[in-house]
């Protein structure tokens, strides 16, 4: 089954900027991103597809292409790519909610297409995030790498020729990941949240709240306030996640050249309630300006 399906959005939206951060951490033989689009390989309930995904030459929507054996998981695809590139997102209210607060009103003039960069998948996300724990995006992108060429499964697809799936859950979790460079606790860690994915007892399930969900992943052990917030912000799009410990976050508001505290960051973040994940970003991105 090959089919291209129109995906609408309410403007503005920063597609070029999910672009470039999805670019930087693309997995080579499993996704594939240029200036133009996002490609990747993927497998639903055991059958292999893959889609791409590129502006639409008119009107406010981005084109996916969808190319599967199986024509059942289009609604399942579709909902997934609208919330890797958060399609469904409210930025009118967004922009006019966090538009009124003094250390994002400059942010959001800059950028106000800004979107939450979402996930395929959310075993993918925490895998990812973990092998990114206090290291570059690019030495975290090449861990990955060594994981999936190890652990991946190797399949030949109609569009793209030789490419490679992200390792499952099941093969994580008793996977000798020794010899790829990662410590110790990081291999601990890892094989937890693949065993924990298989057994069913933490889960991206989009309607737990987060506080909830938050919980659930902290008990797993490696898995800090930082990392669950980051999951619920990537791996189900939770529009008020916020890491209020993250260091970058707490210069970019800083008092006097000195970063604010925890504390501080959380109480000042309340205004800023329900879309704190978007502040993130916003705030992030002002960093590298």
């Amino acid at each position: 089954m090959s089919e291209k399906i129109r995906l609408e959005y309410q403007p503005p939206h920063d597609f070029a900027n999910l672009l470039g951060f999805f670019a930087k951490r693309a997995i080579p033989g499993v996704e594939r991103v240029d200036e133009d689009s996002y490609r990747r390989i993927f497998t639903l309930n055991g059958e292999v597809g893959e889609f791409a995904v590129t502006r639409a030459k008119r009107g406010h929507a981005l084109d996916l292409q969808v190319d599967s054996a199986n024509a059942v998981h289009v609604a399942d695809i579709v909902a997934r790519v609208r919330r890797m590139f958060d399609l469904d997102a409210d930025i009118a209210a967004i922009n006019a909610h966090l538009g009124r607060r003094r250390h994002l009103k400059a942010c959001i003039a800059k950028h106000p297409g800004q979107r939450l960069p979402g996930g395929w998948d959310g075993f993918e996300i925490a895998i990812r995030a973990v092998l990114g724990q206090q290291v570059t995006v690019a030495a975290a992108r090449t861990l990955t790498e060594r994981v999936v060429r190890k652990f991946g499964h190797e399949v030949e697809t109609s569009r793209s020729g030789k490419a490679v799936l992200f390792p499952t859950p099941a093969t994580l979790a008793d996977a000798d990941l020794g010899g790829l460079g990662i410590t110790g606790a990081r291999i601990a860690t890892l094989r937890a949240i693949a065993a924990a994915v298989r057994d069913g007892r933490v889960d991206f399930r989009r309607e737990r709240p987060l506080a909830e969900f938050v919980s659930m992943w902290t008990a797993l052990p490696g898995i800090g306030e930082w990392t669950a917030y980051y999951l619920a912000m990537r791996g189900v799009a939770h529009a008020d996640a916020f890491p209020a410990g993250d260091i970058v976050l707490r210069k970019a508001v800083a008092r006097d050249g000195k970063p604010v505290s925890t504390r501080a960051l959380e109480e000042m973040s309340q205004a800023w309630r329900p879309y704190r994940a978007y502040a993130v970003l916003h705030l992030w991105r002002s960093t590298m300006a």
